[in-house]
């Protein structure tokens, strides 16, 4: 992490940290070390701000950005477009964010907040057609003037970035953490996993630890059931055109930044096992991390309990990395979150929290009403105080009273 002063947010993109996933290894009965790259500690919340950042910088370099000029637009499931509306708020561009209707309120409002234009599109439309968000961006695209899409599906420095920044900020990590008899590691990175949107990340991080590290790292990628991305084809099938639940991963076509020889193993995912990765993430490492880093978690867990990953599994000193792309931040509104995090089964301190509060209700809550009744008052300040004891009562509902 920078521990200098920063010119602006751009330099808080990247450089996070990767940090054990001990209690969820150990649940699993892993002996080997389970790590996960915290990418929502990055300036702008998830993985895409590396490829946003790259190519914007890019784009200036080769001249297709003009100052004062330039409409930047982007198909996208919302953090690249984050990315790059962070990006062009700084360098002064105007955006504009095309975005399927699936995605969540929040990723729509951050843009906004960051001064982008954002259109909806409709979810159920496929990616040629002219009413998906990729349609519609060419179609603006060919109309504004100055508009210009740099299109994180073709352009290399999608993949670019990761290789030269996350891969070997990964790579950096475990070479240089030691190894102990308490932690034992092979100093290699063994197994890489992360999920596959346009594929650039996963493509990117392959390429940084084959060439450079360990050519033998296994690279497995996750693909949520009823996309297409991943191999043999055979594996998409069952769900084919499914519908589900989870952002900023799998397609209904094959970007051209996935380079799917880069990658070792495929492991689809559902909506269900991703969610209930994300609660562990949470209640058990603290880490307060998206959908998409569920799926890549589950599909971890997965693929170390198959016959390709037995042995890693059970070899200690065996470092496995799980990319987790971004934060809760983007999702709170989603009822998949809200039933994590409100509707859970009590734990057995709600339990006695509301035993304790059992006993004291009647008499106190009571006693709040009555006050209200008797107080001379306004009639707004009696209405207050009803409204109070109303809350208190809700408040021992949702303990499960």
């Amino acid at each position: 992490m920078p521990s200098q002063i920063l010119d602006n947010a751009l330099g808080g993109i990247g450089r996070t940290p990767l940090i054990r996933l001990d209690k969820i290894a150990q649940a699993n009965g892993l002996k080997c070390n389970l790590l996960g790259k915290v990418e929502f500690m990055s300036a702008g919340g998830s993985v895409k701000d590396r490829i946003a950042k790259a190519m914007v910088e890019a784009a200036e370099r080769d001249g297709k950005l003009i100052a004062g000029k330039s409409v930047v637009i982007e198909p996208t499931s919302g953090n690249t477009g984050i990315g790059l509306a962070m990006a062009c708020a700084i360098k002064g561009y105007s955006v504009i964010i095309t975005l399927p209707n699936k995605m969540s309120l929040e990723k729509e409002a951050l843009l906004r907040a960051l001064g982008a234009e954002v259109i909806r599109t409709p979810t159920e439309a496929a990616w040629d057609s002219p009413d998906s968000h990729i349609g519609v961006a060419n179609r603006l695209q060919r109309e504004i003037p100055y508009g210009i899409i740099l299109d994180q599906y073709r352009n290399v420095n999608n993949p670019l970035a990761h290789e030269l920044t996350t891969g070997p900020e990964i790579i950096e990590a475990v070479v240089s953490t030691p190894s102990t008899s308490s932690k034992p590691s092979t100093q290699k990175v063994d197994v890489m996993v992360a999920g596959a949107g346009t594929g650039g990340t996963i493509t990117g991080i392959a390429r940084a630890i084959k060439k450079t590290h360990n050519v033998e790292c296994a690279v497995v990628a996750i693909d949520p059931k009823g996309s297409i991305l991943a191999q043999p084809e055979n594996l998409n099938t069952a769900n084919d055109g499914e519908a589900y639940i989870v952002e900023g991963i799998g397609y209904d076509f094959v970007p051209d930044v996935l380079d799917r020889t880069e990658v070792d193993s495929w492991v689809k995912t559902g909506d269900e096992e991703s969610f209930v990765a994300v609660q562990a993430l949470m209640k058990t490492e603290g880490l307060l991390v998206g959908g998409s880093s569920g799926s890549a978690l589950a599909g971890a867990l997965r693929y170390l309990k198959s016959d390709a990953g037995k042995n890693i599994a059970d070899t200690p000193g065996k470092n496995v990395v799980v990319l987790l792309p971004d934060g809760i931040r983007n999702y709170m509104s989603k009822p998949w979150f809200l039933k994590i995090a409100m509707e859970s089964e009590p734990s057995p301190l709600a339990n006695t929290i509301a035993k304790i509060l059992k006993t004291k209700e009647s008499v106190t809550g009571a006693a709040q009403i009555a006050s209200v009744h008797e107080e001379s008052g306004s009639s707004s300040n009696r209405a207050e105080r009803i409204s109070e004891a109303q809350s208190f009562t809700t408040m021992v509902d949702r303990l499960h009273i």
